[in-house]
């Protein structure tokens, strides 16, 4: 059956005909009843604190011409990677650009995927194998629980940043001593919706005690954290300790990608068994290039990643300045949310707000629990001291 559906957007009634199975209508109509609906935005000339341009350098012209130079200079002149890596596609910039991640980064080997989304799939998918177990922090990003879903392992949620109950449960694991069993331990170094960092020293501790393998995602710290934007693996010494990192590149470095860091033998299994690596087309040269080009400006002293720095340290100073730490989770990272419980108020305040000219958006249940709706603010290099004061003063009129 094919149904018709009433869709509520943006204050006005839209008749759509949507030619769908029934079922599939009714999944639309029921997410649009809870105010849940999802659609595209439309571009606007809003003071940016949405974005996951930490650095700027998504809008940086000397990065496009450098982009340009690197590939005249590796003769890539053309508009795309033509293939998959493993066929026509690993064009020499590849090279280069997994070269430099390896001595930015401090790791034995990189390689290189399309996205944040396809380095997860494909290394969840692939990697714990039938028997092993993985253990991941409650609040970890979709991509993770997409690829651990498409694998074969065991796998178990611990309670967010809670080191007791990861350390019990592996305990346990372990006790049941059975021979060949992997224990995965799954976290990021900043978590996307809660802009939080768990104890990374202890979490290394906890694995290297229980022979487990430490898996990080670097996305939202890389830019960041660290002298240099490293991400705060490095920042905390932990390289060594961290069987794979994830860091992506259309967050911090303002381009897009991403890179699986670890040794040259997991880098080698991932090629070989990694199907989002193995079946798609590779990144166009202009692509990898932006990246090369991007991580040179990292690697120099970097003035915008001191004010991002400024700018995280003032923002937490005026929140207490306007008694608004209790609507806030703590965070040290860009990330900063406001707890607003309810799709419907919590949508309402962020219109209230872009009408004011701040570009801050809602997160929603079922992105996030219910009853945990909330106002997500990204911080940014470029952002003023004037125009934080302005967006805080308008959140603590609305609460």
């Amino acid at each position: 059956m094919r149904a018709v559906v009433f869709l509520f957007v943006q204050r006005c009634y839209i008749w759509v005909m949507v030619d769908l199975p029934e079922k599939l209508a009714k999944k639309l109509s029921d997410r649009n009843a809870v105010n849940a609906l999802r659609s595209l935005p439309a571009s606007h000339g809003l003071v940016d604190f949405s974005s996951n341009d930490y650095l700027g350098l998504s809008r940086s012209q000397s990065v496009s011409t450098e982009a340009l130079r690197l590939m005249e200079g590796h003769k890539v002149l053309q508009n795309g990677a033509t293939g998959s890596r493993l066929l026509s596609g690993n064009h020499p910039l590849y090279q280069a650009l997994e070269t430099e991640l390896c001595q930015f980064h401090r790791a034995e080997a990189a390689l290189v995927f399309n996205s944040g989304y396809d380095s997860n799939i494909g290394f969840f998918s692939s990697v714990p194998q039938r028997g092993d177990v993985v253990f991941y922090d409650e609040y970890i990003h979709a991509s993770i629980r997409d690829g651990i879903r498409m694998g074969h392992a065991k796998s178990y949620k611990f309670k967010h940043n809670d080191l007791d109950d990861l350390n019990n449960r592996c305990r346990v694991e372990r006790s049941r001593n059975l021979a060949g069993t992997e224990i995965y331990v799954v976290t990021e170094s900043v978590f996307s919706m809660d802009g939080d960092a768990p104890d990374l020293n202890g979490l290394a501790a906890i694995c290297k005690a229980q022979n487990c393998c430490l898996v990080v995602d670097e996305a939202h710290a890389l830019g960041v954290f660290g002298s240099h934007g490293e991400g705060l693996v490095q920042a905390s010494d932990l390289q060594d300790s961290v069987f794979a990192r994830l860091v992506t590149f259309g967050k911090g470095v303002g381009c897009h990608g991403a890179a699986i860091l670890g040794s040259e033998g997991l880098k080698s299994y991932l090629v070989n068994f990694a199907r989002s690596f193995i079946y798609t087309t590779g990144l166009p040269p202009h692509s990898i290039a932006s990246v090369l080009s991007a991580y040179g400006h990292l690697k120099v002293p970097v003035d915008g990643l001191e004010k991002l720095k400024h700018n995280i340290s003032y923002f937490n100073r005026k929140q207490s300045d306007l008694d608004l730490k209790e609507q806030f989770i703590i965070s040290d990272s860009a990330i900063h949310c406001c707890l607003v419980p309810g799709n419907h108020k919590a949508r309402n305040m962020a219109k209230a707000i872009q009408d004011k000219g701040f570009d801050v958006r809602a997160i929603l249940s079922p992105t996030v629990p219910e009853g945990q709706e909330r106002l997500r603010i990204c911080l940014h290099s470029f952002n003023t001291e004037k125009e934080i004061d302005n967006l805080l003063e308008e959140v603590a009129s609305l609460l």
